[in-house]
């Protein structure tokens, strides 16, 4: 099957980059994501604006050495702890959180490949991810009953499968090296089959159109008949059939994007009250950042924002103890803090992208500072796993000691 539309991505090929950077510490890992979002976070509105893809920025990004900073240490990378790689996604996605999603399941896949891959896989794409080889992802499609209801399939063939479905919210495919695809396989288990870009068959085309997380590299994804050898295919539900920290690991991601939001949102309102908002008139203040009620709703942001951070930090410890010590309780007690940690990240992100306006006032809504787009990035991110669900897994697990159930969306 070949696309119609002239908007199907060319994608790069891994030889067109320099060799990443190896990271070695969690603190040379939190001193890169401050260079990086330095760098990142100049041309990030006009970027959401014109919806133009990071093609610059994420090349700077993966050689940075950042996407291999949760490679295990034993094939050379620095396994960095959860809460440092938390950290680093609240940081990058503080300078433009559409390039701060982009690795989400990179990195889910890289812990997937810890758990369950050959020893074979984990030599190969371990390698890959150290030289900077990043990995896209065709997970979620649409138009079926659930998020968890998969139709791509893959059957048998000489030396491996051929794959064929159908994706979409593609995350970082169009500029991705490699394609992490979630199937079922011959058995009906839940598999992931790496496709590299390129390969026959492979057609991933730009259509998001999402009014938030706009240049997040997303879109359809089509598997026409892809060949894909036995050795690229990985076991994935055997992460969900035991208790591993899989889940949990992937929602702090999530929170920690939603964290550098609301860290963003919070930065341009104290810059747009500072300089720009004038005293209400029933006031004989000189200036706007004078007001008592907006000093208190400043105060009332930070505190928030404050106790997001400790938060993701509090649930980066007990993911760290879950992945030393994978048991039934310890990875409950890792979704839990992950959850409370994303319920608050979600309410933050949203509550500073709307006090921005509030506070600052009418002229903040104009087109040429493009303030809506923490707003618009918060309520698109902030979609992809509802908090009224994580509310009741705490509630459940808090009440009854229910623990939550395995998947990647707790």
């Amino acid at each position: 099957m070949t696309a119609q539309a002239s908007n199907v991505a060319h994608l790069p090929e891994t030889h067109s980059r320099e060799l990443a950077h190896i990271i070695k510490t969690d603190a040379e890992a939190i001193e890169v994501a401050k260079q990086v979002a330095s760098e990142i976070a100049k041309e990030a509105s006009l970027r959401d604006k014109e919806r133009r893809l990071p093609r610059k920025e994420l090349d700077l990004f993966s050689s940075s050495g950042l996407w291999g900073i949760t490679v295990p240490k034993e094939y050379g990378g620095a396994f960095v702890s959860n809460k440092t790689l938390a950290e680093v996604i609240a940081t990058v996605s503080e300078a433009d959180p559409s390039i701060g999603q982009i690795p989400q399941n990179h990195l889910y896949m890289v812990e997937g490949l810890r758990l369950d891959g050959s020893e074979f896989q984990k030599r190969y794409f371990f390698e890959l991810v150290l030289q900077g080889v990043r990995f896209g992802n065709a997970f979620s499609e649409i138009g079926t009953k659930s998020v968890n209801d998969v139709k791509t399939r893959l059957t048998a063939a000489n030396s491996g499968f051929f794959l064929n479905g159908k994706k979409f919210y593609s995350s970082g495919a169009l500029l991705a090296d490699w394609v992490p695809v979630i199937t079922k396989d011959v058995n009906d288990n839940t598999a992931v089959a790496f496709v590299p870009a390129g390969a026959q068959g492979l057609t991933i085309i730009d259509d998001w159109s999402s009014f938030g997380q706009r240049t997040t590299a997303s879109g359809t994804t089509i598997l026409d008949n892809i060949f894909v050898p036995s050795e690229h295919v990985l076991p994935h539900q055997q992460a969900f059939d035991r208790p591993t920290a899989m889940g949990p690991l992937a929602q702090i991601i999530q929170a920690a994007v939603d964290t550098g939001i609301a860290r963003a949102a919070f930065k341009d309102t104290l810059h747009f009250v500072r300089n720009h908002t004038r005293p209400w008139i029933d006031t004989d203040l000189e200036h706007g950042y004078e007001d008592p009620h907006t000093i208190k709703d400043i105060g009332d942001l930070q505190i928030r924002i404050h106790a997001t951070e400790a938060l993701l930090a509090r649930a980066g410890e007990y993911l760290d103890e879950a992945q030393r010590n994978p048991n039934e309780d310890t990875v409950a007690e890792a979704s839990i803090a992950v959850a409370e940690a994303k319920v608050l990240s979600t309410e933050t992100a949203l509550l500073a992208g709307s006090k921005l306006f509030e506070l600052a006032g009418t002229r903040s809504t104009l087109g040429e500072f493009n303030l809506d787009r923490h707003w618009r990035n918060a309520r698109t991110h902030t979609l992809h796993d509802p908090v009224r669900w994580k509310y009741h897994a705490v509630g459940n697990y808090s009440l009854n000691k229910i623990k939550p159930p395995r998947h990647p969306w707790i």
